[in-house]
Formats: structure tokens, sequence, C-alpha cells
């Protein structure tokens, strides 16, 4: 038999929006040393002026999209897309096949690691699953999720509301899991099931 290289904890965290996946994250890279990949870093970078998805997304809206730096003025976009599922689908289309080249390639880096996290939020959506080994979902209530969004984007309670109707449901990724973080208590007891998941599996 040759050698055989034990194959990396590949953990997949997503949950919805505001449930507190930047926490779990943040969490893992500090404490536990885990290196932390982040599917939001990637999207950003692949609508970085001169990429290929803002020409594209400049020819289908046109130069009102951009702010005077030419760059991509996200509040401009997210009043399209948020507010139109086949638009947001197109630019989804556009963006996740570049996240998912930098994964692969953050991940030829990151070969030696026993344990690395991905955080995707659309993990599901994007049909990402297939490259992590488990998948851990971050929960809370649906009104805290509300709360939190409103506070930590100033959203109106509507706004709020439609940014999280846009997802898939969170009761569908946590039947989907193979762990779920349930965030809806304090911080340290989001920790503890943090900890508990990390002995578990390895």
């Amino acid at each position: 038999m040759g050698q055989h290289n034990i194959s990396p904890r590949i953990i997949g965290l997503t949950g919805g929006i505001a449930t507190g996946k930047s926490t779990v994250s943040q969490y893992l890279q500090d404490t536990h040393q885990i290196p932390v990949l982040d599917a939001d870093v990637y999207a950003r970078q692949a609508v970085n002026v001169g990429s290929p998805v803002l020409a594209a997304i400049v020819d289908r809206y046109g130069a009102a999209m951009l702010n005077p730096d030419g760059s991509l003025n996200r509040g401009q976009l997210g009043e399209v897309v948020f507010h139109d599922a086949q638009e947001k689908a197109w630019l989804e289309q556009q963006i996740h096949p570049v996240v998912r080249q930098c994964f692969q390639a953050a991940m030829a880096d990151l070969a030696d690691a026993p344990i690395v996290v991905q955080a995707i939020p659309l993990l599901f959506e994007a049909g990402l699953t297939d490259q992590v080994t488990e998948i851990w979902v971050v929960a809370c209530t649906l009104d805290q999720q509300r709360q939190r969004l409103m506070e930590r984007n100033g959203l109106s309670l509507e706004q709020a509301e439609a940014r999280i109707a846009s997802q898939m449901p969170l009761s569908e990724k946590i039947a989907l899991a193979d762990v779920v973080l349930d965030n809806s208590g304090t911080v340290d007891a989001l920790f503890r099931q943090v900890d508990q998941a990390l002995h578990q599996g390895g």
C-alpha cells in the first residue's frame, strides 16, 4: 500500500443572514488557530475594478452601477438584485465560478492543514457543498435575525424581511446540516457548541 494522506476536515460554515457566522469563524480562527477561507472576500474580489464580472455588470445595467472611482456601487446593485430573483440568479452565475476557483487555489496552499473552515453564506445556493466534508449551520430565531439585521445594517423591518426572504429558508439549511450551532443564547454558549463540534469530529 502506498502512503495515504489523511484527508483534512473541511468544515463548510454557513447559516442565514445575520445568524452569527462571522462570530463563529472569528472564534475558530483566533482561539483554535484554524485557517478560515471566506467566500464573501472572494465574492468582493470577483467584482474588483478591471474584473470580467464588473464589466458584465456594467454591460447589463449600465454605468449607473459604478461609483465615481470606477468601483462597484454595491447599494445600487443591491437595489436591483434584492427585488428581482432572476437578476439575483444572473449575478450569482457570474460570481460563483470565480469564488469556487479562489477556494480551489487557497486549498492547494493549505494541503497540510488538518482542518480548514470555508465560510460560505451561500453554501447550498451556490452548489458548493461538494467541496466540504462537513456542514455547520449557525442558527438563531427569526426575531433575532430580524433584529440583528436591522441594527447591523441600519435597515427597516421591511428591508430586513426582504433580505431574509431572498435567502433559502434557515429551516432547510438546518435539515441539511451535520452540526447545528444554536446562536439564540449567549456567545459563551455558542463557543461551547463550537468546541464540542470540533472535538466530536476530530
